[in-house]
């Protein structure tokens, strides 16, 4: 039986980048010897090495190179409407689900009241949040603030 450790560091092959190509990489793949190069996301520097530390397509703007990942994460703007499950109820607020790299939160002031009432949220509305939605709920949201760890979100629709 073979070492996949060795086939698989025997393998690794140098890219070659022009300007005309789209290089795909994997992870350890050398991008390039060139030390002139500035380190971009998805890579980084073994000695007078470049190498990519996720898969994906290499991107070359003048010296900077990054590898831009073929899978991530849901990264969501402002207006884009999404479908969530409810993980979490908790204060004024529930946590969703929504496969994205920040956590989401659906505030209880951004939540359509049953019967389509507007009013002012009160203290027995934040006593019947659960009756309203509870764990495991799916919702369809749409995004209305971005914040650097959180995103607020508004309801629309109760799936």
């Amino acid at each position: 039986m073979a070492d996949v450790r060795i086939i698989a560091a025997s393998s690794k092959k140098e890219t070659k980048l022009t300007d005309e190509s789209v290089s795909l990489v994997t992870p350890g793949d050398v991008i390039t010897h060139d030390a002139s190069v500035l380190r971009g996301h998805g890579t980084y520097m073994i000695e007078d090495r470049l190498l990519a530390s996720v898969a994906g397509a290499v991107e070359r703007v003048n010296k900077l190179i990054c590898v831009k990942p073929l899978k991530t994460r849901y990264n969501g703007e402002v207006g884009d409407v999404v479908v969530g499950r409810i993980l979490e109820v908790g204060q004024k607020r529930w946590r969703v689900e929504t496969n994205s790299r920040l956590d989401s939160i659906l505030l209880l002031s951004s939540v359509n009241l049953p019967g389509g009432e507007l009013r002012r949220r009160s203290e027995e509305d934040e006593r019947m949040m659960r009756s309203y939605l509870r764990e495991g709920d799916v919702i369809s949201v749409s995004q209305i603030i971005f914040g650097d760890t959180f995103e607020t979100l508004r309801q629309h629709h109760i799936i």
